[in-house]
């Protein structure tokens, strides 16, 4: 089938390099021509296991397409896909303009029968004016029906989302829009789940912020495991024991990020208020991980004079392992704090540091300074405080001797549990970690 997808995000590109895995005819559209071509070359340009592999198959089989040209893409494909951004505005709410923009796009360029099928994630409702919208602006005489489809990936483990999803989610008002889906989807055999497009909508909401809600539940048991003597890990293996609960999402730490949890916990808190509801567990969830991801900022500042001054090194960037995304990641918000404080920052991220530098560019911020190193031992020598912040293997790998041996001061701030209690304190390490 021939396929046109909108955008090469996490979301569009993933989807377009899938679609052209199973056998479609894809093209991917972005307006970014730096980006078309070196997409065309082979080369992903977000960093996700298994993408740039899968981009050179179906390049070279001729299945895999990319321009700038959404008139000429849009213009006889059978079904487009709607994977732009949906940016979270100041008062919590999501930016449509991006999606306002495809539509337009859409509605003027068409000239046969097709499905618009929106797979960013929108408020509910927002399909039904997607497909207003496109009748307004409709130039010829087709017939487009929108469909919504919204997708489950998680960052770093996108690819495998998609090829192997535990079900599709299809929202459609018509047997006709229903059975091309299935059509399209049928290669992936996989489970379909077929509902209108408002519950389709819903059901990506529900299913991100129950997941984001068991995270802040977990991290606020943590804290409260500190505060009486209990430990986290002990409780939280127990727990994974119970099918009710499930043995997934419970691993304290400092808070989740990215481009979904936060954006959604607060896009459906602000819906909810928009309808005159208010959305109790939602709100106690966006204000838990607001305070956890500075918590082990806040016990440092306890613990130290001042940072003035001192050489801190932060270990890894983005918000979680397996990603180069540092959006709402942990680790932005407590090195602004640490430079703020004058500190002396020496961070490594083995993928993360490119973003990382648009944010902090290298050299004098504020009081403090920002520096970049290429290994974890770089970023310990002679630090008197340090700061973990991803999980990723090559920290983890890191012994805990090593500490003792290059840190000047071997003290210690773990936000993702990497090390036993025991082991630091055999090392000669002063420790702290989440709800141990």
């Amino acid at each position: 089938m021939k396929l046109a997808v909108a955008g090469t995000g996490y979301v569009g590109l993933v989807a377009g390099v899938c679609f052209a895995e199973v056998g479609h005819e894809v093209t991917c559209v972005d307006i970014d021509e730096k980006k078309v071509k070196l997409m065309e070359s082979g080369v992903s340009p977000i960093y996700e296991e298994g993408l740039q592999e899968l981009m050179e198959k179906n390049n070279a089989t001729g299945r895999l397409h990319y321009t700038t040209d959404y008139a000429g893409a849009y213009r006889d494909a059978d079904a487009i896909f709607i994977g732009v951004g949906t940016p979270e505005m100041p008062d919590g709410s999501a930016n449509l303009s991006y999606i306002a923009t495809v539509c337009r796009q859409i509605a003027e360029s068409v000239e046969k029968d097709c499905l618009v099928v929106v797979k960013s994630t929108v408020p509910i409702g927002t399909n039904d004016k997607v497909e207003q919208f496109i009748q307004d602006f409709l130039v010829r005489d087709v017939k487009v029906e929108v469909a919504s489809n919204p997708e489950f990936l998680a960052q770093g483990t996108a690819v495998r989302d998609t090829l192997h999803a535990a079900r599709i989610i299809i929202g459609t008002e018509s047997k006709e829009a229903e059975s091309l889906l299935m059509k399209i989807y049928e290669p992936f055999n996989i489970p379909i789940v077929s509902v209108k497009r408002r519950s389709a909508e819903m059901i990506k909401y529900a299913c991100n912020d129950f997941l984001a809600l068991k995270i802040s539940y977990m991290n606020d048991i943590a804290n409260l495991c500190e505060l009486v003597g209990a430990d986290i890990e002990d409780v939280a293996r127990a727990m994974s024991y119970d099918e009710r609960i499930g043995s997934r999402f419970l691993n304290a730490g400092i808070g989740f990020g990215g481009s979904c949890f936060p954006k959604d916990t607060k896009a459906l808190k602000y819906l909810a208020r928009q309808h005159g509801y208010e959305l109790k567990t939602i709100e106690a969830c966006v204000e838990v991980n607001t305070r956890q991801k500075t918590r082990l900022f806040e016990k440092a500042k306890k613990r130290m004079i001042t940072f003035e001054g001192l050489k801190v090194a932060v270990l890894g960037l983005t918000f979680k392992a397996g990603t180069d995304d540092l959006r709402e990641a942990p680790s932005a918000e407590n090195i602004q704090l640490l430079l703020e404080q004058g500190a002396q920052i020496y961070a490594y991220d083995p993928v993360g540091q490119e973003r990382a530098r648009k944010q902090f560019p290298e050299g004098d911020i504020g009081h403090g300074r920002m520096h970049y190193v290429e290994s974890p031992e770089k970023a310990l020598e002679g630090a008197a405080i340090c700061f973990i912040f991803t999980e990723w293997p090559q920290i983890k790998e890191v012994e805990p001797a090593v500490y003792k041996s290059l840190m000047r001061v071997p003290l210690v701030y773990d936000g993702r549990n990497l090390y036993s209690l025991e082991g630091m304190k055999e090392a000669g390490v002063e420790y702290y970690s989440i709800g141990r």
